[in-house]
């Protein structure tokens, strides 16, 4: 067996994230390149801002196609339910714990689209199940020394208004071994 045919049978690392786009998506970045310039980088670093929607699971290449189908059947029909009054997505406070830095996020829409997704995601191949998130939140820190809680906290007054327009893209990623991402698929959230 050769290493491309052996490398299409091993199981590839798959997850749903709703990210940002706009002038949020703007400031989380400058916000990441900020605090990693001053502070080193964290946890945190090692994403792209978003909104975890599903665990991460585990598939062959062959079965990644049919998770795209089943997004795309999750969306269109949870779509008609969405919220018309800007209120499907909500960012509801900036969050500092002593360990864990984050954006609260409102949204029983997006967890009826998890929920949805999870229940027609089938396929044979897949190692684990796919786990529904019910803790939405857009994850600015974690992982980082002790000392630097107060600057993170800083930075984030000081560069991220959670008021700030953006507009959601549902993305369908894999994660390689080195840590480098591929986004799938992707559809506006609008």
């Amino acid at each position: 067996m050769s290493d491309i045919t052996l490398a299409s049978h091993l199981p590839r690392e798959l997850i749903v994230y709703a990210c940002p786009t706009g002038d949020l998506a703007a400031q989380l970045q400058t916000y990441f390149d900020a605090t990693r310039a001053a502070l080193g980088p964290n946890t945190a670093h090692r994403y792209m801002p978003h909104i975890s929607l599903t665990g991460f699971f585990h598939d062959v290449n062959s079965a990644i196609p049919s998770y795209g189908a089943a997004l795309q059947a999750a969306l269109q029909t949870v779509m008609p339910l969405r919220p018309q009054d800007g209120s499907a997505i909500q960012i509801t406070g900036m969050r500092f714990q002593d360990a864990f830095h984050y954006l609260q996020i409102a949204s029983p829409w997006l967890t009826r689209l998890s929920v949805e997704f999870a229940r027609i995601a089938e396929s044979p191949t897949r190692i684990d199940a796919v786990r529904v998130k019910d803790f939405l939140h857009l994850s600015l820190a974690y992982g980082f020394e002790p000392q630097h809680a107060a600057r993170l906290a800083m930075f984030a007054r000081d560069l991220v208004n959670t008021r700030s327009q953006v507009v959601w893209e549902l993305h369908f990623y894999e994660r390689h071994d080195d840590n480098c991402w591929t986004s799938r698929e992707r559809w506006p959230l609008t």
